[in-house]
C-alpha cells in the first residue's frame, strides 16, 4: 500500500467549480488509511444540507482511490460555524 501515492491522489482531487482540493475547502476531512483492511476511511463535511453535486463530488473520490485498489467508506456532517466561513473565504 502506498500511503504517498494515495495521500497526493486525495490532496489533488479538485471542486468542479471551484480551483481549489477538497481537503483544503474542508469537504473532505478525517482522512484515515487502514493498511490492514486496504480501505481509506474519511468524513465529507459539506457546508449546507442538499448540496447538488454531492454524489459526483463522493464519486470522484472513490472512483480515484478505486483506481489505486483502494476502498473507500465516508460518513457524512454538515460543517460548523467555523468550517464554513473557511470554506466560504475560499
Amino acid at each position: 500500500m502506498d500511503f504517498a501515492k494515495i495521500i497526493s491522489t486525495i490532496e489533488g482531487i479538485q471542486h468542479p467549480a471551484i480551483n481549489a482540493s477538497l481537503t483544503t475547502l474542508g469537504i473532505l476531512q478525517n482522512v484515515d488509511i487502514d493498511p490492514n483492511s486496504n480501505k481509506v476511511k474519511a468524513t465529507f463535511a459539506w457546508p449546507f444540507d442538499g448540496i447538488p453535486i454531492r454524489d459526483m463530488l463522493i464519486a470522484s473520490v472513490t472512483n480515484a482511490l478505486s483506481n489505486l485498489g483502494v476502498g473507500f467508506e465516508y460518513d457524512e456532517k454538515i460543517m460548523n460555524e467555523e468550517e464554513k466561513q473557511r470554506f466560504l473565504q475560499i
